[in-house]
């Protein structure tokens, strides 16, 4: 675990240089939906380090693949569903769907569809939420909450750790800062660009101290996906290559695999090797009346745009074509 801001600010310097120069399930209510509060208002937060003393930084990423399908096979009034699975480059290896999305970069005409099927970041804090402007129906016993953090956010977070006029890290528990989450509206969406770092440090209460003692840091690894195995991920290579030809979701195939959230599956066992079908809760645009919109990091390596746009439905057939060639 990083000691000190000059450790983290090494680290992200890294990360970056890596980045320019290449082309849990949670059954609980820890999560703090901030997402929820309403526009104009704030949320006050208090970032904690991870329980996982092997993580230089106090947060961890999460990166996920949302597969769209058009309903549910064999049921007729199935209404369209949506299947998240995990990106394997969380783990450092090369994912097979992005391996064939990031072709698409390079025609012009498949932006949208690459966009689409591109993986999702998300980023899992903790801490306690020193102001909260909504009215929960139920809180948890243990106060120290976490947060699943759009890019919008972390981007803010990140930069004012970059900025030498941060002198302690703001998870100390004598000098460090609280976090406003301030949500405002942008062309119709969520907006949380004015969030910001309290200027001023400040101690953890008595109250919060006994908390941490009471009831320990969580290890925020715990509540990522489980990593896929061999199995699932050609589960995943076929539920996408079914979910870009336009098929239903197939839960007699997949689902005792992953499976959409909310949605039973009869007879439908989760197997010892397969991931958890329902990761650490997102903050998931559909509760919000205004959609947060989730930003998509695209691969650099697009090309010149094609001449000729084709239908979305001919794209799908010319996509689903190449991957099976490319299989033969």
């Amino acid at each position: 675990m990083a000691t000190s801001l000059a450790d983290i600010r090494a680290r992200l310097q890294q990360q970056e240089t890596r980045s320019s120069g290449s082309s849990s399930g949670g059954g609980d209510n820890a999560i703090f939906a901030h997402w929820n509060i309403k526009e104009g208002e704030t949320a006050t937060i208090r970032f904690l380090p991870d329980g996982d003393t092997k993580n230089d930084f106090f947060w961890v990423e999460r990166a996920m693949i949302r597969l769209p399908f058009q309903g549910i096979k064999g049921q007729a009034d199935s209404k369209p569903v949506q299947v998240q699975v995990p990106c394997v480059e969380m783990w450092g290896e090369s994912c097979p769907i992005l391996a064939e999305v990031r072709t698409w970069f390079k025609d012009k005409s498949l932006e949208d569809m690459g966009r689409k099927y591109w993986k999702k970041r998300s980023y899992l804090f903790q801490g306690f939420v020193k102001e909260n402007p909504m009215q929960e129906d139920t809180t948890p016993e243990n106060p120290i909450r976490r947060f699943v953090i759009s890019p919008q956010i972390f981007n803010l977070i990140k930069s004012a750790l970059l900025d030498p006029d941060m002198v302690e890290l703001p998870t100390d528990y004598t000098q460090g800062l609280d976090f406003r989450v301030v949500k405002t509206t942008k062309g119709g969406y969520s907006d949380y660009s004015t969030s910001n770092w309290a200027r001023r440090e400040s101690a953890l209460t008595s109250t919060e101290t006994a908390a941490i003692e009471q009831y320990g840091l969580f290890n925020l690894a715990d509540f990522l996906p489980k990593r896929p195995d061999e199995t699932a991920l050609k589960v995943m290579k076929e539920m996408f290559e079914a979910s870009v030809d336009g098929q239903p979701y197939d839960a007699e195939k997949w689902g005792s695999y992953y499976r959409p959230a909310g949605v039973q599956i009869a007879n439908a066992q989760p197997r010892e090797s397969a991931p958890a079908t329902q990761p650490a809760p997102a903050p998931a645009p559909t509760v919000e009346a205004t959609p947060e919109p989730v930003a998509v990091e695209v691969p650099t390596e697009a090309t010149a745009p094609v001449e000729d746009a084709k239908p979305s439905s001919q794209r799908a057939e010319d996509i689903l074509a190449m991957i099976r060639n490319r299989q033969k």
